[in-house]
């Protein structure tokens, strides 16, 4: 209810957010059309396989949509893991860290961000399977999905990627803060913070 409040209290900042999304992913496509064509030649060599992946991520009001990423894990027909077990660090390619260190991997989002799934700036959407037992055993989960998921966000720069129910919880305080306290100030320290993380290569 708190978020709701929040969200329709300052609709101005919400309505200008998504165009500002809308804007900078139309720029970003020529991009990601330029990159996607030299991973797809590199994979070849270093990472045979499919140039992209979609993966059921939980997303605004706790909607199931595929979020698009460049792949950079080899393939597997499912995730096994629970949602309380690290990542299969194992599965990653040489490539595939790069990838992620650069935070190259995330580019193809801007696809999700015009479609309106996602903003580029959000709590990050987790696996879906692994959100819904979040909702069950995380205070807090629930209402960090009262907005769009965003492909960085204030969570993302302050914790990185975080795997343990304690580390979740920390955040989902920290997502729905941002969520309470919109403002351009506040977007504009996570731009400039995720631009830093990714020129120190400190992508996860």
């Amino acid at each position: 209810m708190e978020n709701s409040q929040h969200l329709y209290g300052n609709k101005f900042f919400w309505i200008n957010k998504r165009i500002f999304d809308i804007i900078l992913s139309l720029l970003l496509l020529p991009l990601l059309f330029i990159i996607g064509i030299i991973i797809l030649v590199l994979n070849l060599f270093f990472n045979p396989g499919r140039l992209f992946y979609a993966q059921k991520r939980m997303g605004k009001n706790c909607e199931i949509f595929f979020v698009i990423k460049f792949r950079t894990m080899s393939d597997v027909k499912e995730i096994t893991r629970k949602y309380d077990e690290p990542i299969e660090t194992h599965r990653i390619r040489p490539f595939g860290t790069f990838l992620r260190r650069m935070r190259i991997d995330e580019l193809p989002q801007i696809l999700n961000v015009l479609k309106g799934d996602m903003s580029l700036i959000g709590p990050r959407p987790d696996y879906y399977l692994h959100a819904y037992e979040y909702l069950k055993n995380v205070e807090g989960y629930r209402e960090r999905h009262t907005i769009r998921p965003g492909i960085t966000g204030l969570s993302q720069i302050r914790l990185g990627y975080v795997e343990t129910l304690e580390a979740t919880s920390q955040k989902s305080s920290i997502d729905n803060y941002y969520i309470q306290n919109p403002g351009y100030v506040i977007e504009l320290k996570i731009i400039v913070s995720t631009i830093l993380i990714i020129l120190k290569g400190l992508g996860k």
